[in-house]
C-alpha cells in the first residue's frame, strides 16, 4: 500500500478508530503478512499527517498514542510469542513463513515504539532482557521459559528497541551487558547476530562522548574474558567482537577546529597488553576466519600506527614492568613497516599449503629475526617483540601440509639461539609447549632424500645442535626449570617411539651440569613407565639408553636421595638398556664412584640452593654401601605372621635392592681392584643367614622367606651379562665368583625347603605364584654352572614326590587343597620335563627314569570298569570344588574365578610340556592309527590363552608327520588350519605373536611335511600353499613375517656341507615341491607405508650405534629387516652345485619361474614409474639371474636365450636396463654362439625398436669384453659396424648417442680392426667404411660448441656403465645387490649391503659362486648419476626471493563465514560487514550463458559494483553460475529484469540519474582508454552473439569499445565486463590518504595496501 493511498484514504476517512478496528486482529489469531504491513503503513501515515496538521487536537492524539500502545501490547507481543513458539517446535529453525512475518512485526513495532514515550520502550525492553539472560545461562530469572521469546525474535526486538533506549543509560548498559555475556555462551550463529544486530546499534545511536565510553566497556570486557580464559573459543568470539568494533576502535583521529575533550576520546586497544595477546592466539588460532581476522586487526593497527605517526605506547606501560608487546616509533618508521610488510607476506603466505609456496618465504623470517634480534641488543626498550615470530612457526606447525610443518620445524631448529640470548627466555616457554607438541609428530623425523639407510634423520641432527645451543643460552638459574617442563611435557601425552628416541637423544648430548632435581626424576619415571610403555622393544631401549644418559650428566646429586636414584633406576629392565656388563652399566658405576658421599641423606630436607653448606649446619650425605645396607635390613625386617596365605610380594622391591646390591658390588670392584669378593659377603650376610634357616627353622615368616628367595632370584637374574656367557669370563668376575661362593653353601638348604614346600605344603590358590617362584629360582640354580651340580642332587626326589599326586586316583569330592596340590606337581614336572628337552639333565639320569613314568598319568593302566584307553587322556582338567549355595560356575567359597581359571590354563600347559617330553624320550603316546593326540593338541590350541600354546605346538610339530602317514591327511590339514587362525589372531599382540608364528612355522613347514608331494597329500599341500600366500600377504603389513618362513625353509634346505659334496641333503629336495616360496623370495621386498618404513629406518640407525647404545647388546636381533628373505634365499642358491642334478633342476625351474614373472610385469604394464613395485619387482629379477648364470647349463641356457634378448624390447627403467645388458654381455661371454641372437635384435622393425635399441647398443659398446671369445672376428667386427653406422643418423637424440659411443668403441678394437683391414687387403681397404666411421666420430667430438648436447656426450662417456664398469670383474654380489641399485639411482631401501649377507648367511665359497666383493673398488668410487637425467648442479636454489605467490585476502569481511548474515538481503549483508559499493550498476539481461553470467557475478563482486541486473534469478542456482560465482551472488545484490523489459528499466535510471553506456563498437563509440566513467554509470552488456539490439543503442548515452590489435573481432563478453568494471573502479577509486598524485610511481603505496 504505498503512501499516496495512505494519505488518500486518511483524508477520506477521518474516523481513524474505525480503520484501526478494521486493521487490528483479536490477539489469539494469526493474521496475514499483508494486514500488518498495512496497519505498519497506516500508523506511520497518522504520524506523518499529524505532524504537517496544524490544526488537530491533542485528545485526538492521545487517543492514537492509547490506539497505538495497546497494538503493542495486544497485537505485537502476542504474536511474537506465537512465532517464537513455533520457532520452538521446529528445533529453533525459523521457515520462510516466520521470518517474513517476523519482518513485519518488527517493522510495525518500530513505527509504534517512534510514537510512545520511553517508558513503553523500557518496559518492552525488560520483557524481552530474560531471554538474553537464559541464553547466558542466568537462570535466576522466575518467569517461565514458555513466557520467553525465542532468541532469535528477542534480538530483532532489541535492534528495534535500541534507539529509543539512547537516553535510559542504565537500561543501555545492561543491554550491553547481557549482549557481552550471551557472545561467550551462544551459538555460533547468534554471536554473529548480537554483534550486527544489538552492538552496532548500540553505537550508531550513541554520541561521541557516549560512544567512547561504551567502546572502553566493550574492549575492557572482551579483554578480561580471555585473560581468564584464552581457549579457542574465547579467542574466536573477541576476535569476531574487535573486527566488527575495528572502524570504531581503529579509526584515525579526524583533525577539528575544536579541542576534543577527554571523555569523547575514544578507547585505543594498542595501549592494552591482552589485545595483543587475542591478536597473536588469533594468529595461531585453528579457525581459518579467526586467523584472517587477527591478521586483519594487525594490519589496521600498523597503518594506524604510521598515518598517525606518533609513539605507541605513547607514555610509559600501565603497569610498572609490563610487557610491550607491540611499540612504534616514528623515527624507525621504515623500518617496522618494513618489517610488517614481511610478517604479513609470511603469516598469508603460511595459509597455503603448497610447500613449494610456503618455502621461498622463509627467507623472509630469517630477515625478521635478523631485525628482531638487532633491535633488540640496540634498544633498552626493543621494539620489535619476539613472540610475533613465534606465531609465525606456531602456524605453521599447525598446517594440514606435513610438509608445510616439517618445514617450520626444521626452519626453527637452524636458528642459532645462543647469538639471539635476548630470544631465549621468551622462547623456553615456547619450546616447552607448541615446539614439543609438534616433534610428537613422528613423519617429522623420515630421513632425507641424500641421506641413506641407517643414517641420523636431518631433523634429528638439528635437533640435537639446537636444544645444546639453546640451553647454552639460557640463564643458568633458569636451565633446570625448563628442563624440568620439557621432561614432564614428554610424560603429559602420547608420543611415539621415534620422536621420544630422538628427544631424549638430543637430552644425552646437553652439557654436563646440576639441572635435575627430585621433580624431574620424578618425571623421568613417568616417561619410562607411561609413555613409552607401549613402544617398539628396541626403540624403546635405546630411548632408555640415552634418558639415564642424559640423567647421569644432569642429576644435582646434592639435591637427590639415593632413594630418588634407584627408584629411577629400576624403570630402566635388564632386558632393555640397564644390564649388568654394558657399556650403560659402567656408566652407572662410574658416576656413583664420582658422587660417592655427595648425596642427600633420605630424610633429610631439600636445598634448592646450590650453597647448602653455607648454613649453621653442614647437610648429611649418603653413601651407596649405607644405603644399600639399610635397604638389605629394612627389606627383611618381617613381622612374624601366622597367615599362610598371603600373596606374594610385590616382586619391584627385590628388583631395585639386587640393581642397588649389583651396582654397589661393581663400584666396589671398579675402586678397590677386585675386593669385591671381601666386602661382599658382609652385605649379603642377613640374606644368607635367613636362606640358610629355609630348611630347619619351620616357624620363619612365610612373608620372611618369599621376599629373601625373590632376592636371590633377581640377584642370580641379573648377574649375568649377556655378552659374557662363556665359563672363562665369568671367572674373571669377581661378583658373579663371590656369590656362587656365598650360595653354594645355602643351596642344599634352598632346595630342601623347595622341595618340602613342592611335595604337598601348598594348598591355596595364592600358592601358585610361589610354586612359580620356587620353580623358576631352581632353574636358575640348575643353570649356573658352579651351582647346577649341588641343586641337581634334589630333582629325583621332586619328580618322584609329585608323581603320586598325579597318578593317585581322585576322590570323589575334589577341595581346593587338592587340586592345588595336583597342579603344582603339573608344574614341577613340567619344569623338570623342559629341562630334560633342553639337554639340561642328562637322558641317561634318575630323574629321566622317573619322569618316564608320567606316561601312567596320560595313558592309564587298564582296570575292570575300563577294559582299554586306546586314545589317552590329553587335556585333563582340574575338578572344581563344590560351592555351597553357589552358581555351578563357582569353583568353591573365597575362590576367584580368574585365578581358579589361570590354574586350570597352565595346568593344561604342563600337559602337554610333559607330553612333549614322552613323545621325544620314549615310544609312540598312542597306538599306530590313532589321531586322538593330535585333536587333543587341536582343542588344546582352542582352550588355552595365546602364552601358553608354544608346548602344543611343538608337540604337534612331532606328531603331525606321523598322523599324515598313519591316519590321513584330513585332520592333520585342519590342524594346521586353526593353528595358522590362532597366529593371525595374535597379530596385534607382538608379546605373544612372534613366539608362536615361530613355533607354528616349525610345526607347519618341518622337513617331513615339506618333503610332501601333490601326489602324496594333495589336501594338506593346498592348505600348505594358502597359507603361505596369506602369510605373505600378512608380511606386506606386519614386517618380519616371511623372514621367519624363510629362514626356516633355507635352513632346512642348506646341505649338510656345501663345499666338500656335491649331493645335496635329505632336505633339500623339498625345495623343488615349494618353488612358490622360493620364487616369492627372491623378488620380496614390499613397499611399506611410510610410518611402517619409518620404524625400520629408525630401527636400523640404532644398530648401527652398535655398542654406543647398550640396547642393541641387550635387546636380541629379531631380524625383522625387509630385505632378510632375498638374503637367505640368495645365501642359500649360492650353495647349490652346478653338479648336482637336483640342484640344477631347482635352478632351472626358478629361472623359468623369474622369467615369467619378468614377462607378466612387461605384459600387464606397458609402462611403469621408477621406484614402483613392478619396477623393483623387474629389478630383483634380473639380480638373482644374474647370480644365478654362472651355475646354469650350456643346453638351458641355449633354451631362454632368446627370452632374454627379447627382453629387451620392453620399455625399462634404467636400473632394468643396465642389469639385462650385463646379463647379455655375460651370456655371449659364456656362449658366444648365440652372437647371432643379438645381430637379429637389429634386423626387426624400428617402430618395435626405436625406444628399445639403445639397450643393444649398450652390449656393443662391450664388444671389447665379448671379442676375445667370438669366432671370426673380423666378420663379428664388421657386422657391429655395418649395424651401429645405421643406428648412428637414427632422429632421435639418444639413440645417436648411444650408437657414437659404440661407433667409438667398437672403432677402438684395434685388434679386430687390424684382421678386418688385413683381410680386406691392408690398411686403406675399409676404404670409404673408415672415412664414414671417422666422419661421425669427428662430428660427436665436435659437440662441443652445442652447448647442451656436449653436456650429454660428455656425460654418457663418464657414465659408470661405460667406464668404469667391467662386466667380468665386476660380477660380483656388491656390484649387482649394493653398487648397480646405488648408481642407477634406485631407492636406497633396495641397496644389499655386503655386510649382510656377511652376517645373515654362510655364503658359500664355491668355483661357480661369486665373489661377495669387488677385487677391484673403482667402480665403488663413482658417484651415483644416471646421465639422461638433468643436471642437478645447474640448477642452483635462490636463497632470496624477491617475488612470491600472494593471495588478496578479503580482511574485512570479518563475518563472511556467519550463519545468520546470510539470511539477510545481499546488499545489507555486504553493508554490515564493512563492504563498500560503487555507483556502477552493470546490466547483463541480454546474456544467457550461465558461464558468462557466473563470471561476471564474481568480477562485479569483487569491484564493488553496486548491483548485477540478469534476465532471471534461476541462473543462481544453476551449477555452471555458481561454479564460477564461487559465492559471490550472496554478497551482491541481484535484479531481475527480462529483456522484453529492459527499455523502461533503461529510461527509468535515466531519470535516476544514471549515465546509461553501452559495450559495443559503433560509429561514435569512445575508445576506453579515452573514456572517462561518470559516478553514476549503468553498463549494458550486449549478446554473446549479436551484441546490444538495434532499439537499446538508440536509449544509450554514449558507447564505449576497446581497443583491438589482433585479427579476432571480438573478446568474451565476460572479458569485455571485465576490462569496463575495472577501469571504472580505477577511475573511481579515493586515493589513500597522504597518497602522491596520480603517476607519482609505486613508491607512494599506502601502508594499509601494501600490507
Amino acid at each position: 500500500m504505498s503512501a499516496i493511498l495512505i494519505e488518500a484514504v486518511l483524508s477520506c476517512s477521518p474516523n481513524h478508530e474505525a480503520l484501526f478496528n478494521a486493521l487490528c486482529w483479536p490477539s489469539d489469531a494469526w493474521p496475514e503478512k499483508e494486514r500488518i504491513e498495512a496497519l505498519a503503513a497506516f500508523i506511520d501515515g497518522i504520524d506523518k499527517q499529524s505532524d504537517t496538521s496544524t490544526g488537530g487536537k491533542i485528545s485526538r492524539r492521545q487517543d492514537v498514542l492509547v490506539r497505538v500502545e495497546s497494538i503493542i501490547w495486544k497485537q505485537c507481543m502476542p504474536l511474537l510469542y506465537k512465532i517464537s513458539s513455533e520457532c520452538k517446535v521446529c528445533n529453533g529453525e525459523q521457515d520462510s513463513r516466520s521470518k517474513e512475518m517476523t519482518s513485519a512485526v518488527c517493522r510495525l513495532l518500530s513505527i509504534c515504539i517512534a510514537l510512545c514515550d520511553s517508558g513503553v520502550t523500557a518496559q518492552l525492553t525488560r520483557s524481552v532482557l530474560p531471554t538474553l539472560r537464559q541464553s547466558n545461562g542466568d537462570t535466576d530469572d522466575e518467569s517461565n521459559g514458555d513466557e520467553r521469546l525465542h532468541i532469535d525474535l528477542a534480538i530483532e526486538v532489541l535492534s528495534v528497541l535500541l534507539p529509543a533506549l539512547s537516553a535510559d543509560e542504565q537500561l543501555s548498559t545492561t543491554t550491553l551487558t547481557c549482549a557481552l555475556s550471551c557472545i561467550r555462551v551462544a551459538s555460533d550463529a547468534l554471536v554473529s547476530k548480537i554483534t550486527v544486530r544489538i552492538l552496532f546499534t548500540l553505537l550508531t545511536c550513541y554520541s561521541e562522548e557516549k560512544l567512547a565510553k561504551t567502546l572502553q566497556f566493550v574492549l575492557d570486557d572482551l579483554c578480561r574474558w580471555h585473560a581468564g580464559d584464552s581457549s579457542p573459543v574465547a579467542t574466536e568470539r573477541a576476535l569476531l567482537c574487535l573486527t566488527a568494533l575495528s572502524d570504531y576502535l581503529l579509526a584515525p583521529v579526524k583533525p577539528t577546529n575544536t579541542p576534543q575533550s577527554p571523555a569523547s576520546a575514544r578507547p585505543d586497544p594498542r595501549l592494552s597488553l591482552q589485545f595483543w595477546r587475542i591478536l597473536q592466539d588469533g594468529l595461531t588460532h585453528r579457525d581459518t576466519v579467526s586467523r584472517k581476522r587477527a591478521l586483519y586487526l594487525l594490519k589496521r593497527c600498523v597503518a594506524l600506527s604510521e598515518e598517525e605517526g606518533q609513539e605507541c605506547p605513547r607514555g610509559p606501560a600501565s603497569g610498572e614492568g609490563e610487557e610491550v608487546v607491540f611499540r612504534w616509533v616514528p623515527g624507525s618508521s621504515k623500518l617496522l613497516r618494513a618489517f610488517w610488510e614481511d610478517y604479513a607476506l609470511v603469516m598469508e603466505t603460511v595459509e597455503e599449503n603448497q610447500i613449494h609456496v610456503v618455502r621461498p618465504v622463509l627467507s623472509r623470517v630469517d630477515s625478521l629475526i635478523q631485525t628482531t634480534a638487532r633491535e633488540s641488543q640496540a634498544c633498552l626498550l626493543p621494539v620489535l617483540h619476539p613472540s610475533w615470530l613465534l606465531c609465525v612457526y606456531q602456524r605453521m606447525f599447525h598446517s594440514e601440509n606435513k610438509a608445510v610443518m616439517r618445514e617450520g620445524v626444521s626452519h626453527l631448529l637452524g636458528l642459532q639461539t645462543s647469538t639471539l640470548p635476548a630470544f631465549s627466555q621468551t622462547f623456553s616457554q615456547f619450546i616447552v609447549g607448541p615446539f614439543m607438541d609438534v616433534l610428537s609428530e613422528s613423519s617429522l623425523f623420515h630421513r632425507s632424500q641424500d641421506q641413506c639407510v641407517g643414517e641420523c634423520p636431518e631433523l634429528g641432527l638439528k635437533l640435537q645442535s639446537f636444544l645444546v645451543s639453546f640451553f647454552r643460552s639460557l640463564p643458568m638459574e633458569n636451565r633446570g626449570s625448563v628442563l624440568q617442563q620439557l621432561v614432564q611435557r614428554l610424560a603429559s601425552q602420547h608420543w611415539c617411539s621415534v620422536p621420544v628416541l630422538f628427544v631424549s637423544q638430543a637430552l644425552s648430548l646437553l652439557p654436563p651440569g646440576p639441572l635435575l632435581g627430585p621433580q624431574t626424576l620424578q618425571a623421568l619415571r613417568e616417561v619410562l613407565r607411561c609413555t613409552m610403555v607401549t613402544h617398539q622393544v628396541l626403540l624403546r631401549g635405546a630411548a632408555q639408553c640415552f634418558l639415564l644418559s642424559s640423567a647421569l650428566c644432569l642429576t644435582d646429586v646434592s639435591s637427590v636421595t639415593l632413594d630418588d636414584v634407584f627408584s629411577l633406576l629400576v624403570h630402566f629392565p635388564a632386558n632393555e638398556s640397564l644390564c649388568r656388563g654394558t657399556g650403560l652399566w659402567n656408566q652407572v658405576c662410574v658416576w656413583l664412584v664420582d658422587s660417592e658421599g655427595s648425596f642427600r641423606a633420605c630424610g633429610s630436607s631439600s636445598r634448592v640452593e646450590a650453597g647448602e653448606g653455607a648454613g649453621p649446619a653442614a647437610p648429611e650425605r649418603d653413601s651407596v654401601l649405607g644405603y644399600v645396607q639399610r635397604q638389605m635390613e629394612a627389606y627383611l625386617r618381617v613381622p612374624a605372621s601366622t597367615d599362610q596365605t598371603d600373596c606374594l610380594p610385590d616382586p619391584g622391591e627385590a628388583n631395585m635392592l639386587a640393581t642397588a646390591i649389583l651396582l654397589w658390588a661393581d663400584m666396589e670392584d671398579r675402586r678397590e681392584g677386585g675386593r669385591t669378593g671381601e666386602r661382599l659377603p658382609a652385605l649379603l650376610l642377613p640374606l644368607v643367614a635367613t636362606l640358610g634357616r629355609l630348611s630347619t627353622n619351620v616357624y620363619l615368616p612365610l612373608r620372611k622367606t618369599d621376599k629373601s628367595l625373590q632376592l636371590l632370584l633377581r640377584l642370580l637374574q641379573l648377574r649375568h651379562a649377556p655378552c659374557r656367557p662363556a665359563t672363562e669370563e665369568r671367572q674373571a668376575d669377581h661378583v658373579a665368583v663371590a656369590m656362587d661362593a656365598l650360595l653354594a653353601g645355602v643351596v642344599e638348604s634352598i632346595q630342601e625347603f623347595i622341595l618340602r614346600r613342592l611335595s604337598g605344603e601348598l594348598q591355596e590358590l595364592c600358592d601358585m605364584q610361589r610354586a612359580e617362584l620356587y620353580l623358576v629360582l631352581l632353574r636358575e640354580l640348575l643353570l649356573a654352572s658352579t651351582l647346577s651340580s649341588l641343586a641337581s642332587a634334589c630333582l629325583p626326589r621332586l619328580a618322584s614326590a609329585c608323581l603320586p599326586s598325579l597318578l593317585c586316583p581322585a576322590s570323589h569330592i575334589p577341595t581346593v587343597a587338592s587340586q592345588v596340590t595336583k597342579a603344582v606337581a603339573m608344574a614341577s614336572l613340567a619344569m623338570l620335563c623342559d629341562l630334560a628337552n633342553q639337554d639340561v639333565i642328562n637322558s641317561q639320569s634318575e630323574t629321566v627314569s622317573v619322569l618316564l613314568s608320567l606316561k601312567g598319568f596320560f595313558h592309564p593302566p587298564a582296570s575292570p570298569s575300563s577294559p582299554s584307553v586306546p586314545l589317552g587322556l590329553f587335556n585333563q582338567t582340574l575338578l572344581k570344588p563344590p560351592a555351597a549355595g553357589s552358581s555351578a560356575r563357582s569353583p568353591g567359597p573365597g575362590v576367584s574365578l580368574q585365578d581358579w581359571g589361570r590354574m586350570a590354563a597352565r595346568f593344561t600347559r604342563d600337559q602337554w610340556v610333559c607330553l612333549g617330553f614322552l613323545r621325544r624320550a620314549g615310544p609312540p603316546l598312542a597306538p599306530p592309527g590313532a589321531p586322538g593326540a593330535l585333536q587333543a593338541a587341536v582343542e588344546a590350541l582352542a582352550l588355552l590363552p595365546s602364552h601358553l600354546v608354544l608346548p602344543v605346538l611343538a608337540f604337534m610339530e612331532a606328531e603331525l608327520p606321523q598322523q599324515v602317514a598313519l591316519c590321513g591327511e584330513e585332520v592333520c590339514a585342519e590342524a594346521v588350519r586353526r593353528s595358522w587362525a590362532l597366529v593371525q589372531a595374535l597379530s596385534s599382540n607382538p608379546q605373544d605373536f612372534w613366539p608362536t608364528l615361530r613355533a607354528f612355522t616349525r610345526m607347519a613347514y618341518s622337513p617331513p611335511l615339506l618333503g610332501l608331494s601333490h601326489t602324496q597329500a594333495p589336501l594338506l599341500t593346498h592348505t600348505l600353499r594358502e597359507i603361505s600366500a596369506e602369510l605373505i600377504e600378512l608380511s606386506q603389513i606386519k614386517t618380519g613375517v616371511f623372514n621367519v618362513l624363510i629362514q626356516h625353509c633355507c635352513d632346512t634346505w642348506t646341505t649338510s656341507d656345501t663345499g666338500s659334496t656335491s649331493q645335496p641333503s635329505p632336505d633339500t629336495g623339498s625345495s623343488l615341491l615349494q618353488l612358490d616360496i622360493l620364487t616369492e623370495a627372491c623378488v620380496y621386498g614390499p613397499v611399506f607405508r611410510r610410518d611402517q618404513r619409518l620404524i625400520q629406518e629408525v630401527q636400523s640407525y640404532v644398530e648401527k650405534l652398535g655398542e654406543q647404545c647398550s640396547a642393541n647388546t641387550v635387546v636380541p636381533s629379531d631380524d625383522r629387516d625387509e630385505q632378510a628373505p632375498r638374503v637367505f634365499v640368495l645365501g642359500f642358491l649360492s650353495g647349490l652345485e652346478p653338479s648336482s642334478q637336483q640342484h640344477q633342476t631347482l635352478m632351472e625351474e626358478l629361472v623359468l619361474r623369474l622369467l615369467r614373472k619378468d614377462e607378466e610385469i612387461s605384459k600387464s604394464k606397458t609402462r611403469y614409474y621408477s621406484n614402483s613395485l613392478q619396477h623393483r619387482v623387474k629389478n630383483r629379477v634380473w639380480q638373482t639371474l644374474l647370480l644365478l648364470l654362472p651355475k646354469l647349463r650350456e643346453e638351458f641356457v641355449n633354451t631362454i636365450a632368446r627370452r632374454i634378448f627379447e627382453a629387451g624390447f620392453c620399455s625399462n627403467q634404467a636400473s632394468v636396463k643396465y642389469l639385462m645388458e650385463w646379463m647379455m654381455v655375460l651370456l655371449l661371454v659364456r656362449f658366444p654362439a648365440h652372437i647371432d641372437k643379438l645381430w637379429s635384435c637389429f634386423t626387426l622393425d624400428q617402430e618395435k625398436t626405436k625406444t628399445s635399441i639403445c639397450t643393444y647398443l649398450s652390449v656393443l659398446v662391450h664388444l671389447n669384453i665379448i671379442m676375445p671369445t667370438l669366432p671370426d672376428k673380423s666378420v663379428q667386427w664388421r657386422r657391429a659396424l655395418d649395424v651401429i653406422l645405421q643406428w648412428c643418423f637414427s632422429h632421435n637424440f639418444s639413440v645417436r648417442l648411444y650408437a657414437l659411443l659404440a661407433l667409438k668403441r667398437v672403432w677402438g678394437l684395434e685388434g679386430a680392426r687390424g684382421e678386418a683391414e688385413a683381410g680386406a687387403g691392408g690398411m686403406d681397404g675399409l676404404g670409404g667404411l673408415a672415412t664414414l666411421v671417422q666422419s661421425c666420430l669427428n662430428q660427436a667430438e665436435a659437440m662441443q660448441s652445442t652447448g647442451n648436447a656436449n653436456k650429454n656426450w660428455s656425460r654418457i662417456q663418464e657414465h659408470f656403465f661405460f667406464g668404469a664398469f667391467h662386466p667380468i670383474r665386476d660380477h660380483s654380489v656388491e656390484s649387482i645387490f649394493y653398487l648397480f641399485p646405488r648408481l642407477s639411482e634406485l631407492a636406497d631401501d633396495e641397496w644389499l649391503p655386503v655386510w649382510k649377507f656377511e652376517k645373515l648367511v654362510a655364503f658359500s665359497r664355491g668355483p661357480y659362486t661369486l665373489p661377495l666383493r669387488n677385487p677391484s673398488p673403482e667402480l665403488g668410487l663413482v658417484p651415483p648419476g644416471d646421465w639422461v637425467q638433468q643436471d642437478k648442479g645447474e640448477q642452483e636454489r635462490e636463497e632470496c626471493w624477491t617475488e612470491v605467490q600472494k593471495k588478496m585476502t578479503p580482511w574485512r569481511l570479518g563475518m563472511v563465514e556467519q550463519g545468520p548474515e546470510l539470511q539477510l538481503a545481499p546488499q545489507q549483508r555486504a553493508a554490515r560487514l564493512g563492504k563498500l559499493h560503487s555507483a556502477l550498476l552493470v546490466v547483463a539481461s541480454l546474456i544467457d550463458k550461465p558461464t558468462n553470467l557466473g563470471g561476471l557475478c564474481r568480477t562485479c563482486e569483487i569491484f564493488g559494483a553496486s548491483g548485477l541486473v540478469l534476465d532471471s534469478l534461476r541462473h543462481v542456482s544453476d551449477k555452471q553460475f555458481l561454479s564460477l560465482s564461487v559465492s559471490a551472488e550472496l554478497w551482491l545484490p541481484l535484479l531481475e529484469v527480462k529483456p522484453a523489459e529492459l527499455s523502461r528499466f533503461l529510461l527509468q535510471q535515466k531519470e535516476r540519474g544514471y549515465c546509461i553506456v553501452g559495450v559495443e563498437q559503433t560509429a561514435n563509440s569512445h575508445s576506453l582508454q579515452d573514456y572517462r566513467f561518470p559516478e553514476r554509470t549503468l553498463l549494458l552488456l550486449g549478446n554473446e552473439r549479436e551484441g546490444i539490439p538495434a532499439p537499446l543503442l538508440q536509449l544509450l548515452d554514449v558507447c564505449v569499445e576497446i581497443p583491438q590489435q589482433g585479427v579476432v573481432r571480438s573478446l568474451n563478453v565476460h572479458v569485455s565486463a571485465a576490462l569496463l568494471v575495472w577501469e571504472y573502479t580505477r577511475q573511481h577509486r579515493a586515493p589513500p590518504p597522504g597518497a602522491p598524485p596520480p603517476g607519482a610511481g609505486p613508491g607512494g603505496c599506502h601502508p594499509s595496501k601494501a600490507l
